[in-house]
């Protein structure tokens, strides 16, 4: 089968799987995936997917081209199965993880070992106080420690998500002078999104953001993903550079122009864009031929939230396009 493109002409290349919702970090920021807080006991709980139906989702899923798969949560390590997950993905899938990277010492060689490709850790701060203001954990050392065990096992480049808002933005040029002085790390730079967190006063202006780091790159890229800017930025010594990265889908229709992701959370519903809710749809215990089916539609279905689904109004700002009202 070939690769599946929505009415807009956006090809599905990859799917970002939530595997629970479940986290030992209370970021303050947290969306979890565009759910809002569903965190509750820390126990493995009944409506996740089990490692079949998350495995027979990637098999379809790979019928139709998906080349790229990254497994989130909550934190997807709290997972006892996620080596099993990753050694039984489709072996043409390129598996990445998203983690704040606490249990990576330990079992960054065993995810290695059964597939993993690339890991992007969770940090918004270099000092520890800061840390622990935001992500309301005292596990600073324990991330820091994840990161070398993840390069050492040889995920390298590791890629660190810092959430950029009134909280983090102070931190933004210490954490890149650290990625540019260390070599295997690279930064994404992550644009709050109020709309989800319920906390519109935290909100920055990102295009100051951007405006700094072109001030400090050598040279900037831009990505095919979501046509994103990469900042190239040389160290103080001259030998060396560090790639930042921003995500900033907050307003930009051309972020979700540029889309060619759909979304499964951990109770198992495909879900085709980050910001809706009111188009999951539940796969369960589903046969293969339901799922393709149901993966089918999900793809026919994805709109652009910004400049489709939400459209500008008379001021300036936005508004839900009528078309999608009591839809």
């Amino acid at each position: 089968m070939s690769v599946l493109a929505d009415d807009y002409g956006r090809e599905v290349t990859g799917v970002r799987i939530s595997l629970t919702d479940r986290c030992n970090f209370d970021c303050v920021y947290c969306h979890n995936e565009g759910l809002g807080d569903t965190r509750g006991p820390m126990d493995p709980q009944d409506d996740e997917m089990t490692a079949d139906e998350v495995v027979r989702f990637l098999e379809v899923a790979s019928e139709f081209g998906v080349g790229k798969v990254k497994f989130t949560g909550g934190e997807p390590m709290l997972r006892d199965d996620l080596e099993e997950i990753i050694r039984r993905t489709p072996d043409h899938m390129e598996v990445s993880l998203t983690t704040n990277g606490t249990f990576l010492p330990g079992r960054a060689e065993g995810l290695v070992e059964a597939g993993l490709d690339r890991v992007n850790v969770s940090q918004d701060a270099l000092e520890p106080k800061a840390f622990a203001e935001i992500t309301k954990s005292g596990a600073y050392d324990k991330v820091i420690e994840g990161v070398h065990a993840a390069l050492d096992a040889g995920l390298d480049p590791v890629k660190l998500n810092m959430v950029v808002f009134e909280h983090t933005a102070g931190y933004v040029p210490e954490m890149v002078d650290h990625v540019a002085e260390n070599d295997g790390l690279q930064l994404q730079l992550i644009q709050y999104m109020p709309e989800l967190t319920g906390k519109p006063e935290w909100n920055i202006d990102i295009e100051r953001v951007h405006g700094w780091l072109e001030e400090q790159a050598t040279r900037v890229e831009r990505r095919e993903m979501h046509h994103r800017a990469r900042y190239w930025i040389e160290n103080e010594s001259g030998d060396g550079e560090g790639m930042v990265e921003i995500v900033d889908p907050v307003e930009n229709p051309e972020f979700c122009a540029n889309c060619h992701r759909v979304r499964v959370t951990h109770e198992g519903y495909l879900k085709g864009c980050l910001n809706r809710n009111d188009d999951l749809r539940p796969m369960g215990e589903m046969s293969k031929a339901e799922i393709r089916e149901t993966y089918r539609e999900t793809v026919a279905n994805r709109v652009p939230f910004y400049g489709e689904y939400m459209i500008r109004d008379g001021n300036g700002g936005w508004e839900m396009n009528d078309e999608y009202v009591d839809a």
